[in-house]
């Protein structure tokens, strides 16, 4: 398990660099998610070096939400001065990846074949 975190910590290192060399608008974290998703999808050890780590974290996601909701209580007044702006964008944001998340699973349904003649009308 420790060389499955070892490993995730150099692509997290990885991937800051790397935006940070080429000044790039993504953050690190999310370039080294997808080199690690390519990654994954390319090398089967690597799947199984990572997957012990990864069930390991997904069972105690909860503990990590703890510091954002304590920063988010700590810095309520400045939260509530932007309610209005905060409901709205959560509402849309919402709105939309449920509008993408379909539009996407009919895509995907279409081009498998799993849609019915029927449910397409």
């Amino acid at each position: 398990m420790v060389s499955g975190i070892i490993v995730l910590l150099l692509f997290q290192l990885c991937g800051e660099v790397i935006s940070r060399i080429f000044g790039l608008p993504l953050p690190g974290p999310v370039l080294a998610m997808v080199a690690l998703v390519v990654g994954m999808a390319l090398s089967e050890r690597l799947l199984a070096l990572i997957r012990p780590v990864a069930s390991f974290l997904l069972q105690n996601l909860s503990l990590l939400f703890v510091p954002v909701g304590v920063g988010a209580v700590a810095r309520l007044s400045e939260l509530s001065a932007h309610a209005l702006a905060i409901g709205v964008s959560l509402i849309g944001s919402t709105l939309l990846a449920i509008c993408v998340g379909a539009l996407t699973f009919e895509h995907v349904a279409r081009r498998t074949g799993n849609l019915d003649e029927e449910e397409e009308a």
